[in-house]
């Protein structure tokens, strides 16, 4: 029997774990044995991988430290390219980090020509440097989306053809999702919060201390509070010395299990704009978001984001449902004063809700399709058209 042999190639962990996922359902779905070969990490490794080389070598985000490891990032491009071609795949997965992955894709595809060549995850086009979608099209044959609006967004800026095909945290409403038990406990008093200041060290240093100040004031507004923090285990030291400025006691929970568990409890999040306020609407919880960056990164950030809102369940309604307070309106006044409602029930909070109970539909796939199910269906479409 023939074997369809396949390259992906993934860059950090977020892309690995994806990675992982689609190759179970690669296996699942395809009529002939399959070959897997490329660059993935400890989770793409577990599904029968061998990287090419660890992918620590290339996991390496912004200026600086791309700069520092520059030699080593070539060097892993070029031998990466140059596996590729020699191994003559039916279809080449780049997943996410397109300093990366777009590097190798370009490169190949000026080698191997009629390789196609699909994008797992749409770099953020639509929310700054616009010109990378129409940019892409001469090596890219696919993009698999991971927000709705993704597709639009690739047509209107002249991207490549865009596919919504389901972002990874719709695998996991059980885990999102509160039992009975756990919805009586949201209306229960004290009233749980979760706060959630980030998951780099520069969020955590600019958020905790306006957030612990928002509590403070928010506990005059609405009375006696409880406060759990999910920690990023990394940062866990910085977090547990900035929580002892703050007035209001603070539980700090570790790991995604008990994460999530809080999710499933809280009445109202004091969060940080990111994907977590993605899993936040997902688990139906009114939020406020505030963000702070530093100076120059504004001033860089005024020229280039194109979208009227930083959060992403803002994006993915096309309305600004949940408030965000930024730069110098992230004050911890603003933040108390605008979570109150949500804590104390009302208007604001029944018009979240409403709003939160239809981001399922926005995200949801055709028959309850699971995302990597749906982004392996396209890749095998791709790989039969060699």
């Amino acid at each position: 029997m023939m074997h369809r042999k396949l390259w992906l190639v993934a860059g950090e962990d977020s892309g690995d774990q994806l990675g992982a996922k689609l190759m179970r359902a690669l296996r699942d779905l395809s009529p002939e044995p399959l070959d897997l070969h490329g660059v993935g990490g400890e989770a793409m490794i577990a599904e029968g991988l061998t990287s090419l080389f660890p992918i620590d070598d290339v996991a390496v985000m912004g200026y600086l430290p791309v700069l520092y490891r520059l030699r080593t990032l070539i060097r892993r491009i070029h031998q990466t390219v140059d596996a590729i071609v020699a191994s003559r795949p039916d279809a080449l997965v780049i997943i996410d980090s397109p300093g990366f992955t777009h590097a190798v894709a370009s490169r190949v595809r000026k080698r191997l020509p009629d390789l196609p060549i699909v994008n797992y995850v749409s770099p953020s086009v639509w929310a700054w440097r616009p010109w990378r979608a129409k940019g892409m099209r001469p090596y890219i044959d696919h993009i698999l989306a991971l927000l709705p609006f993704e597709p639009d967004a690739h047509r209107r800026l002249g991207g490549p053809p865009c596919s919504y095909v389901g972002h990874p945290l719709i695998e996991r409403l059980d885990a999102l999702r509160p039992d009975e038990s756990e919805r009586a406990a949201r209306e229960s008093q004290p009233p749980l919060i979760v706060v959630l200041p980030g998951s780099r060290r520069s969020e955590i240093e600019r958020l905790m201390p306006v957030f612990g100040r928002a509590l403070a004031l928010l506990v005059e507004r609405v009375g006696a509070i409880e406060v759990e923090l999910p920690a990023v285990s990394r940062h866990r030291a910085l977090i547990e010395r900035l929580t002892l400025a703050w007035d209001v006691p603070v539980r700090l929970v570790h790991g995604e299990a008990a994460k999530h568990g809080t999710f499933r409890r809280a009445r109202a999040a004091l969060a940080a704009s990111g994907t977590v306020t993605l899993e936040l609407a997902l688990s139906g919880i009114p939020m406020v978001v505030g963000y702070k960056v530093s100076r120059i990164e504004e001033v860089i950030a005024r020229r280039l984001i194109q979208v009227p809102t930083i959060v992403l369940p803002n994006l993915i309604l096309a309305e600004n449902a949940m408030p965000e307070y930024v730069q110098a309106d992230c004050t911890p006044k603003q933040l108390a004063d605008t979570l109150a409602p949500l804590v104390t029930g009302g208007p604001e909070r029944i018009r979240q809700l409403d709003a939160l109970a239809r981001i399922d539909q926005r995200m949801s796939l055709p028959g309850g399709d699971e995302p990597s199910r749906a982004a392996a269906r396209i890749v095998l479409g791709a790989s039969r058209a060699v």
